[in-house]
């Protein structure tokens, strides 16, 4: 006569090690699909390009890597203070970025953050000329979706700053002090 076994087998991967760095285990960008690009705008037009260059900021070699998020930046913070429709859903993906060990960049992922933190262009327009918060595409609204998502993420702080590497910890003391962290 057979027994059952007592023991139900695991459905968890064995066959991996858990990041050190507190990150989830999933794939890096594996939400990139949920978010509707070609629908939303950059600076340059429809934002469609956005997830290729997310992508290259996280596989890419260093100067691949750079590239991309200049012109990553150039999309969707350009001059460093003008945030654009797109800005908010890209931020949760360059949080993301920004905790991967492997990312050659994150010195300056977290720089941007910092300027999407502190972006204000929009509102100090609106404060001079309250009609542009009667256009149907309000940029006073993205502008503050992209700090409100910025903000929702700054519990990655905390990980960020024991960092050993130097500039990610300066970048990221930056960061807190404009979250007011």
């Amino acid at each position: 006569m057979r027994t059952a076994p007592t023991e139900q087998p695991s459905t968890q991967r064995t066959d991996h090690e858990t990041p050190s760095t507190g990150v989830a285990s999933t794939t890096p960008l594996a939400a990139l699909g949920q978010v509707p690009w070609r629908d939303i705008r950059d600076s340059t037009g429809s934002a469609a390009a956005i997830p290729l260059l997310l992508n290259s900021v996280a596989w890419g070699d260093t100067e691949t890597a750079r590239a991309a998020l200049d012109d990553l930046r150039q999309r969707i913070c350009q001059y460093g203070f003008v945030v654009e429709q797109a800005t908010a859903a890209t931020v949760p993906f360059l949080w993301e970025l920004a905790q991967l060990p492997h990312v050659t960049c994150r010195p300056q992922i977290i720089q941007l953050l910092k300027n999407i933190a502190d972006a204000r262009q929009w509102e100090s327009v609106a404060a001079v000329y309250p009609k542009l918060l009667n256009h149907r595409e309000n940029p006073v609204v993205w502008e503050r979706r992209a700090r409100q998502a910025v903000r929702a993420r700054r519990g990655a702080l905390h990980t960020l700053l024991a960092e050993q590497d130097s500039e990610i910890a300066q970048a990221t003391t930056e960061l807190a002090d404009a979250l007011g962290e």
